[in-house]
């Protein structure tokens, strides 16, 4: 059975999972990390945006 995941939630853990992955490896590429974040976490096309533009500000 599926689990129902909060909206907004899989953005969360994606961030985290980017944030610790780039502590481990500052030179890992973001835009890198957030294509497999958007695998790994079944992202939608507008959650990836959203991480793009949330990273680029930063």
């Amino acid at each position: 059975m599926a689990t129902i995941i909060p909206e907004g939630e899989k953005i969360r853990q994606a961030v985290k999972w980017i944030s610790e992955i780039k502590q481990e490896d500052e030179n890992a590429s973001v835009f890198s990390l957030i294509e497999k974040a958007a695998l790994k976490f079944n992202l939608s096309p507008k959650d990836e945006n959203y991480l793009r533009s949330f990273y680029s500000e930063k």
